[in-house]
């Protein structure tokens, strides 16, 4: 086998449109480009979105999404998290030993981690 003798297998290359050959090609007179318009011209194009000057869809919805101020400052810990530093007393100090919180976070719990933390026996202090 030589390099220059290796080519694609059958079927695997497909001959261009050879635009502009007449109409027996298939692609005669406009080429496939349809009659007038920027389009049809030739440097005519738009940007992704463009709408002809009228006000593009991503401009036209509002704006959604929310980025919480909260969480640069909390940090969010689960439950079964809690076991992991073998301590009597967990807070805040201990968690951020085991590098379950970040040094410069603070703890938020939410209703539904108290109400767990407190059926298991402990309890929650500011």
């Amino acid at each position: 086998m030589r390099l220059n003798k290796i080519s694609p297998g059958n079927g695997a290359k497909k001959a261009g449109k050879r635009l502009g050959r007449g109409h027996s090609a298939g692609q005669g007179k406009t080429s496939g480009r349809g009659q007038k318009g920027q389009h049809a011209r030739s440097g005519g194009y738009h940007k992704v979105g463009f709408e002809g000057g009228q006000m593009p869809l991503q401009r036209r919805l509002p704006k959604v999404g929310f980025r919480s101020r909260m969480a640069r400052l909390t940090a969010e810990l689960r439950l079964h998290e809690l076991e992991i530093p073998s301590a009597d007393v967990i807070d805040i100090e201990v968690l951020k030993k085991a590098n379950l919180v970040p040094a410069l976070k603070g703890l938020a719990v939410t209703k539904g981690a108290r109400v767990d933390i407190e059926k298991a026996g402990g309890s929650i202090e500011a």
